[in-house]
C-alpha cells in the first residue's frame, strides 16, 4: 500500500480587513467572550463566582484526578522515547540545512524565562519548607514534619513537580507544534498538530474549537503564574518600604494584598509587558531573557557565597538521587478518598499539590509550547528534547536545593527562630535575607530580588500575549495591530485581579484547573499525533519520499 504524503497545507480562514484583519474571527471573537465573561463573573459576583468555581474544582479533583497524573507519565515516556528513537532524534525541526536562529544561551534563557523563571522566586523557598513540615511521608506516620528526618521526603515531592513532568509537557506541545510547522509548512498554531489525526477538518469549526480551547488555557495558566508573581512583587514592595498601603488587615489581624497594592503591581508589570511584546521575541523578549538569565546566577551565586551552601550541595545530589529513584512509583501513583483520614488526608495533599501543578503545567502548555516552537527551528529532535527537558529541570533542582536547603538549614539551626516559618508564601524568600543578612544589605539584595521578579513577570506576560495574538491570527506572526497587543494585556490583568478579589490566589487556582481540564486532551491526542507524523515520515525515508514541504511551492 503507497504511503500517502502528509499534509503540507491547511487552509485557515483569516479576515482580509478591518479590525481583526489577518486574525481568525472565531477564535479571536470566542476567546475574547469567553475571557471577558469571566472577568465580568469574578468582579460583579465575586462570591459566586468563588463558590462555583470551587464546586466545579471540587468535581474535577474527585473525578478526574486519574487522568490528570497518567498523561503527564505519558509525556515523560514520550519525550524519551522520541529522544532514543534513533531516527526520530535526528530529524531536524525544519529543513535538513535549517539551523537554530539564537544561540544555546538565549534560547535556554527565554525557554527558562518564559516557563517558570517566576515560580522558582516564590516557591525554591517556599515548597521544600511546607514539604518540610508536611509531606505524604508525615501524612502515612513514616517521617517527622518540620525534623532532620524528613528533609529528603520533602525534596522528592519538590523534585517531582518541578522536574520532568513538568518540562516534558512543554517540550510535547513545543516539538509537536515545531515538527509540523517547521517540517510541513503548516500554521504556528495549536491544531496544525493535530492534522495526522483529523486531516484537513481542522480548517472548520474542529480547528477553531482546539484554538480556543488553547487560548483560554493560556490565559488562565499565565494568570496563576501571574498571581504568584504580584503576591509576592507587593510583598518585595513593602520589604523595600514601598508604604503600608499595599496590605490591609482583617478584623481577626491576618493581612492580605490590598486592592489598591494589587492594581499598582499590575499597572506596572502590564504596562511594561504590553510595551515589550509590540517589540516582538527578537528584541523585548530576548533582551529581557537575557537580563533574567544574568540575574538569576548572580542571585545563585550570592546564595553558594552566602547561604548553606555544603547543606544545599547534598541536598541537590541526594535529592535528585531520591527523586529518579521515586519516579516509577510516584509518577503512577493516585491517591483517591476512601472514607479513611489518611486515605484523604492523601488525597486532599495530592489534589492541593500535585494535581494543581499537572493542571498549572497543561494550562501553560499552550502558550510554552508556541514559543519554545518560534525559537527553536533548525534543532533535532534529539537537541531539543534533551535541551528543553533535563537542562531546566537540573536548573530548578539546583535553585530548590541552594535556596530551599538554605531556609530549611536556617530553621533546623534555630538560627531563623521560625522567622522563615512564619512568613507568608510570597514573603518567605525575603524573610530568608532578612536572616542571612544585616539590615542594609537585606534591603539592597530585596530590591535585586523585586527588579529580578519584576523582569520575570513582563517577560511571561509579554510573552503570553504575543502567542495568544498568534494563536489567534491562525499561527501567523505578522499581525502586530496595537489594539489586540493592548488587549490581551489588559485581559490577563484583569483576570488576575478580578479572580484575586473574587477569592485569593484559590480562586486563580481553581479556575486554571477548570480551564486545563479540556487542553488535556487536546494535548494527549498530540503526543498520538505526533507519533503516527514521526513513524510515516521514517518510513517515507525508507522509500526515498519526501519528508518536508519545499517552501517555494504554491499551495493548491
Amino acid at each position: 500500500m503507497p504511503i500517502k504524503p502528509p499534509i503540507t497545507h491547511l487552509p485557515i480562514k483569516v479576515s482580509l480587513s478591518g479590525f481583526y484583519k489577518g486574525f481568525t474571527k472565531d477564535v479571536a471573537i470566542t476567546a475574547k467572550i469567553l475571557v471577558g465573561g469571566l472577568i465580568l463573573w469574578a468582579i460583579a459576583f465575586p462570591d459566586q463566582a468563588a463558590a462555583i468555581l470551587g464546586e466545579l474544582n471540587s468535581f474535577i479533583l474527585a473525578g478526574f484526578n486519574y487522568w490528570y497524573v497518567y498523561p503527564m507519565a505519558f509525556f515523560v515516556i514520550l519525550c524519551f522515547a522520541l529522544a532514543l528513537w534513533p531516527k526520530a532524534g535526528r530529524l531536524r525541526l525544519g529543513h535538513d540545512d535549517d539551523r537554530p536562529e539564537f544561540s544555546n544561551f538565549s534560547w535556554f534563557s527565554m525557554m527558562f524565562g518564559a516557563g517558570i523563571g517566576i515560580g522558582m522566586l516564590t516557591f525554591a523557598t517556599a515548597e521544600p519548607m511546607y514539604h518540610f513540615a508536611k509531606n505524604p511521608s508525615t501524612i502515612m506516620g513514616l517521617t517527622e514534619g518540620s525534623t532532620a528526618g524528613n528533609v529528603r521526603e520533602a525534596y522528592v515531592w519538590s523534585f517531582t513537580h518541578w522536574g520532568l513532568a513538568a518540562w516534558a509537557s512543554y517540550a510535547i506541545v513545543g516539538l509537536a507544534l515545531g515538527y509540523f510547522s517547521y517540517r510541513r509548512g503548516l500554521p504556528l498554531t495549536i491544531r496544525s498538530a493535530l492534522t495526522p489525526l483529523f486531516g484537513k477538518a481542522l480548517s472548520g469549526p474542529l480547528g477553531h474549537a482546539v484554538d480556543v480551547v488553547a487560548v483560554v488555557a493560556t490565559v488562565l495558566g499565565v494568570s496563576q503564574t501571574l498571581g504568584f508573581g504580584v503576591e509576592q512583587f507587593i510583598s518585595g514592595l513593602s520589604r523595600i518600604g514601598v508604604g503600608d498601603w499595599l496590605y490591609s488587615t482583617a478584623a481577626d489581624g491576618s493581612k492580605s494584598s490590598s486592592t489598591m497594592g494589587i492594581i499598582v503591581a499590575l499597572l506596572v508589570i502590564m504596562g511594561a509587558s504590553t510595551l515589550s511584546a509590540l517589540s516582538g521575541v527578537g528584541k523585548g523578549i530576548k533582551w529581557l531573557s537575557n537580563i533574567n538569565m544574568g540575574l538569576s546566577f548572580f542571585v545563585l551565586a550570592f546564595f553558594v557565597v552566602f547561604g548553606s551552601t555544603m547543606f544545599g550541595l547534598t541536598t541537590l545530589f541526594v535529592g535528585i538521587w531520591d527523586y529518579l529513584a521515586s519516579i516509577p512509583g510516584n509518577i503512577f501513583t493516585v491517591w483517591a478518598k476512601d472514607g479513611t483520614e489518611v486515605g484523604n488526608a492523601l488525597a486532599g495533599w495530592q489534589g492541593g499539590w500535585t494535581i494543581f501543578y499537572w493542571a498549572w503545567w497543561i494550562a501553560f502548555a499552550p502558550f510554552v509550547g508556541v514559543f519554545l516552537a518560534r525559537i527553536s527551528k533548525g534543532r533535532t529532535i534529539r537537541e531539543y528534547v534533551l535541551g528543553a527537558l533535563i537542562i531546566p529541570a537540573v536548573m530548578c533542582f539546583v535553585w530548590f536545593a541552594l535556596v530551599g536547603g538554605t531556609a530549611i538549614d536556617l530553621e533546623l539551626s534555630g538560627e531563623a527562630n521560625n522567622a522563615i516559618v512564619n512568613a507568608g508564601q510570597a514573603d518567605q524568600l525575603f524573610a530568608m535575607l532578612a536572616v542571612i543578612l544585616s539590615e542594609t544589605w537585606a534591603y539592597l539584595m530585596s530590591i535585586l530580588i523585586v527588579i529580578l521578579l519584576l523582569t520575570y513577570l513582563v517577560t511571561s506576560a509579554d510573552s503570553a500575549v504575543l502567542i495568544i495574538n498568534t494563536i489567534n491570527a491562525a499561527g501567523d506572526e505578522g499581525p502586530k495591530a496595537r489594539p489586540h497587543i493592548m488587549f490581551w494585556g489588559a485581559a490577563l490583568a484583569l483576570v488576575v485581579g478580578g479572580l484575586i478579589v473574587a477569592g485569593g490566589l484559590s480562586a486563580i487556582q481553581t479556575a486554571m484547573v477548570i480551564g486545563a481540564l479540556p487542553f488535556s486532551f487536546v494535548m494527549v491526542l498530540m503526543g498520538i499525533s505526533l507519533i503516527k507524523a514521526i513513524y510515516r515520515d521514517v518510513q517515507r525515508e525508507k522509500h526515498g519520499l519526501a519528508t518536508t514541504h519545499v517552501e517555494a511551492t504554491s499551495a493548491p
